[in-house]
């Protein structure tokens, strides 16, 4: 495949081996590589394939951490069980990993488990959504708005054709009706909207730059006072 932006020649790469595998979805960690790669910070992760594994991550990387299950069969993991926040040690990092496989294995037979990813907990903040997709009529899209469970509780997103140029972001951010939750309400302090643009910025160069990418997503996207940081992402290829 060719990459026309030579900052995601390691997204090429991850693409490519994905299609080769017969995937449409990329996993969790494949999709956080993408991301990372692009420039945009995440937490410190690892895909672990065993609870050993996994208590040998976490404490590579620091208590507390973050369980997610890896399937190409699971698209949304908390519906299945298949999170688990602030495990604060290696005894809890081995139950809970073995119930999420439990869970799994009872809500999803035969689901093909790929393992574990173990993730640094991070503080929590204000979650937005930064998204990009190939939409048929308008082509490459990007979306941003308020992220979490906000998303389909106020749908407060916004669009436009991408790329978008880091002005048009901010222009973005601004239209959205939570925008003072960013820029400070009520005397809370103002979070990092220039950070923040530059990630929108790097999203919309993803979707409109790489072909095969259909769908991208980062939800939730943390924003603070200084910086970002992507705990999650979903990458649909074709």
């Amino acid at each position: 495949m060719a990459v026309k932006n030579t900052k995601f020649k390691d997204a090429g790469e991850i693409i490519e081996n994905a299609l080769a595998s017969g995937r449409k979805i990329l996993l969790p960690d494949e999709a956080m590589d993408i991301i990372k790669s692009s420039g945009i910070s995440t937490p410190a992760y690892a895909l672990a394939k065993t609870a050993n594994e996994a208590v040998t991550a976490a404490k590579s990387m620091g208590f507390p951490v973050v369980l997610k299950i890896v399937s190409p069969d699971v698209l949304h993991k908390s519906d299945v069980g298949g999170v688990v926040v602030g495990v604060e040690n290696d005894k809890e990092i081995e139950r809970n990993y073995n119930e999420i496989m439990n869970n799994l294995t009872k809500k999803v037979q035969d689901a093909d488990i790929m393992g574990m990813l173990v993730e640094k907990q991070v503080p929590t903040t204000t979650e937005v959504i930064v998204g990009g997709i190939r939409d048929e009529q308008f082509g490459p899209t990007v979306m941003f708005g308020l992220g979490g469970i906000f998303v389909e509780l106020f749908k407060d997103v916004v669009f436009r054709i991408a790329p978008v140029t880091e002005t048009e972001a901010l222009e973005m951010i601004g239209e959205i009706k939570g925008y003072s939750v960013l820029n400070g309400y009520r005397g809370t302090e103002k979070l990092d909207i220039q950070k923040l643009s530059k990630t929108v910025v790097t999203v919309s160069e993803l979707i409109s730059d790489i072909d095969e990418i259909k769908e991208v997503e980062l939800n939730p996207l943390l924003v603070y006072t200084e910086g970002v940081t992507a705990v999650d992402a979903r990458i649909i290829i074709n």
